[in-house]
């Protein structure tokens, strides 16, 4: 009986922790912190790896952040295309059917294929 409780408080203890981590995640996203946000997430989807709303926070920072820097016109390709094709590739590692990471990815590698250059890692 009381390991069973001892499991149910942490269970308790990590969810309120995810959720709490999710709530702050999307007040940061709200106000374009996608890079803040990610890192609020981390902790969260490392205690609690399989948590639907953790999952889904950091599927919405990391393509936020992957956007951000995607469609930055000010930033020179040499910068954007490597941080935002490490964002996409992250998306995937929490939703593999994610069809606009995977896009994304394709097409970042398919530029720098066309020039001839190797694909950042």
């Amino acid at each position: 009986m009381k390991r069973t409780l001892a499991g149910f408080a942490l269970g308790a203890v990590l969810m309120f922790g995810a959720n709490k981590a999710v709530d702050e995640a999307k007040g940061l996203m709200k106000n374009k912190k996608f890079e803040e946000a990610v890192a609020v997430l981390e902790p969260a989807a490392k205690a609690a790896p399989k948590d639907a709303a953790v999952k889904a926070a950091m599927v919405e920072a990391l393509m936020g952040n992957g956007d951000t820097y995607m469609y930055n016109e000010k930033l020179p390709p040499f910068k954007k295309y490597p941080a935002a094709l490490k964002s996409y590739r992250r998306v995937l590692e929490f939703d593999k059917t994610n069809q606009k990471a995977k896009d994304n990815v394709s097409m970042i590698e398919g530029i720098y294929k066309s020039m001839g250059r190797p694909v950042p890692q």
